[in-house]
Parts: C-alpha cells; sequence; structure tokens
C-alpha cells in the first residue's frame, strides 16, 4: 500500500427520515477498507457523518444516528461527498440547509455521490444537469420528471459520470462505495474488503437492479407471474411469441399488445432480461463452458451469448466471470 499523506475525508449526509443503509453500507465499507489496508497510525478515510444543526438524527427505521453540525466542517478540505437517500411517503422532500451546502461546497470537492434517493438532493443542488444518473427503480420515473435536465438510467446499479457517482437503493450504496475504494487504492483492497464484509461479490455499475421492474411488474400483474416462472423454466426452448401467447390462451397479437401496456416491455424483451439473468448466475455460481452456458440459456452458441452481453452489460461474458465468478472458469 502506498503511504498516503492524509486520509481522505468523506462527507456523509444525514436528514431525518433518511434510509439506515443508505448511511450505514458506505460509512462501514470505508471503515472496513480503512482497518484492513490503512496503516498502523493513519486510515484510508476520514470519515463524518454531518446533518444542518448536528446530533442525533432519527432514520426512517426508527433508529437514531449521532451527527456533527455541516458547520463545524467549515474551512476543512473535503475529498468526497455522500449524499444517502430515503424519505416519508412518496414524495421526496429535499431539505433546503443541505441543498445549499451541496451547491456552495460541490466546487471544491473531488468527488460527489448519492445512494438511491439522495440523487434529488444532488439533483436540487444543480449538479445533475447534463448527466447521466442512477437511483432507485422505484423512484427513477419521478426523479426524470422533476429534472428533465438529467438523464435517468432505472436499471444501473451505479453510474460515474464523470466527478459524479450515483447509485440504485440500499445496498447498492455499498457497491458504489467499493467502487470508490477501488478507485482510490486499487482492486485488490476493493476485493478484500468486499470479502471482509461477507458480500457475495463485489457487482460492477453496470449490472442491472437484479431486474427488479420486471420482477415489481411480475408481482404486480398476477396475469404474467405463471408465465415468467414458466419462461424461466424453459429458457433453451422457443420462445417466440407465438409460443408465449399460446401458453396464456392468447392469439399472439392479442398477447403482445396486452404484455406491452401491462409489462411496459415486449415479450421480447422480457425473454432476453430472463436469458441474460441466467446467464449471469451460471457465469457467476458455476464453471460450466461458455458453449454450454449459451446453450442452457437460449443463446444458442458462444457467439450470440457475447454479442447480448456486450450490448447489455457493456463486457464479455468471459470478462464477465473473471471479475465476479467464484469458480476457475473453464472457456
Amino acid at each position: 500500500m502506498t503511504t498516503r499523506y492524509a486520509a481522505l475525508r468523506v462527507v456523509v449526509l444525514a436528514h431525518e427520515d433518511m434510509n439506515l443503509l443508505d448511511l450505514t453500507g458506505p460509512v462501514q465499507t470505508l471503515f472496513t477498507a480503512s482497518r484492513r489496508h490503512g496503516a498502523s497510525a493513519q486510515a484510508l478515510y476520514d470519515v463524518s457523518v454531518a446533518s444542518e444543526a448536528g446530533g442525533l438524527i432519527t432514520t426512517s427505521s426508527g433508529l437514531q444516528v449521532m451527527t456533527v453540525a455541516l458547520a463545524t466542517l467549515e474551512g476543512l478540505t473535503i475529498d468526497t461527498i455522500i449524499a444517502p437517500g430515503g424519505c416519508k411517503g412518496d414524495e421526496y422532500y429535499t431539505p433546503p440547509a443541505l441543498v445549499a451546502w451541496i451547491r456552495r461546497r460541490a466546487p471544491g470537492v473531488r468527488r460527489l455521490c448519492s445512494v438511491c434517493t439522495g440523487a434529488f438532493l444532488l439533483a436540487a443542488a444543480g449538479q445533475l444537469d447534463g448527466r447521466r444518473v442512477a437511483t432507485h427503480w422505484e423512484w427513477a420515473g419521478r426523479l426524470q420528471q422533476a429534472y428533465p435536465a438529467i438523464e435517468v438510467d432505472p436499471d444501473r446499479i451505479f453510474i460515474r459520470d464523470g466527478a459524479v457517482w450515483t447509485s440504485a437503493g440500499v445496498t447498492a450504496g455499498i457497491d458504489l462505495t467499493l467502487a470508490l475504494v477501488e478507485a482510490d487504492f486499487g482492486h485488490k483492497v476493493a476485493i478484500d474488503t468486499a470479502r471482509q464484509l461477507v458480500m457475495f461479490m463485489k457487482r460492477s455499475g453496470g449490472q442491472s437492479q437484479f431486474s427488479a421492474p420486471l420482477l415489481a411488474q411480475a408481482a404486480e400483474y398476477d396475469d404474467f407471474v405463471e408465465l415468467h416462472a414458466w419462461v424461466a423454466a424453459h429458457l433453451d426452448q422457443d420462445l417466440r411469441v407465438e409460443r408465449l401467447a399460446d401458453y396464456v390462451n392468447m392469439s399472439p397479437r392479442n398477447f403482445a399488445r396486452v404484455y406491452l401496456a401491462k409489462a411496459g416491455r415486449t415479450p421480447a424483451r422480457m425473454v432476453e432480461t430472463l436469458r441474460l439473468e441466467a446467464a449471469r448466475r451460471m457465469l457467476e455460481e458455476t464453471d460450466l463452458p461458455l458453449k454450454r452456458i449459451a446453450l442452457l440459456t437460449g443463446h444458442a452458441d458462444e457467439q450470440n451469448l457475447r454479442r447480448t452481453f456486450v450490448r447489455c452489460m457493456g463486457v464479455t461474458p468471459g470478462a464477465y466471470r473473471d471479475r465476479f465468478s467464484a469458480h476457475d472458469a473453464v472457456i
């Protein structure tokens, strides 16, 4: 580990009704990285949890967190600001004092980050205009509507756009923070931190939020719950729209129309998503050859599997396996 002259100062903002894990996930990740790899008298990160007035903040779970006042940070150099999310109800309230503080301090920091609906804080402070950002899939539409100058991606775990890093909800804040650790101190430190946190793997920002919108649609529209389960169990078969329509006793044309209206995506996109997820799991959890994975997941051959991964994930299946698999790959 290369010795640094000073720990990187990270300020995690806090406010009433915030999500507890949005805060504790990043804080614990930074602490673990420091404990595992910092020098005996020098931590990697100096973390402060700050609120407008300081003192106890009550999170949405009811647990209280002790914070320092923003005023105590005056005159201090801040490397990274992290804005966690969380609120009561269906409308996100952006505390004016935090918005004003972010707007004032943002130009002087190296990185500006948000977890979940913390993106609303950064957006209200004018820090996300013209940027591509992530947030919790359930809030993506509301963020896009409230701030049309932002490009909201509802499916990514986290996104880096220049000096601004944004993540999806709750546990995705840990993935984002591990990426920050990796950017600061390298892949080995980040992976070792993830292992110490007993995380299944260190997920990349390009990964989907486990297709949460698709799962939510399946739960909301009982019409297609059985269809989705059947498709997931028959990924290696012919799953053209005619076959799916036959399963639900509808004409192909009517099925395609109804499915799109209710699920918000075409049947073909649903099939592609489930096949991609199955392939990802096999790459992560097995040592099966790529050719075999392609056959089992309905991609027919390795080239089709590769094309799908590059288009949807931005990486090849082999590169994905190298990064996330717990097994020795068999090509």
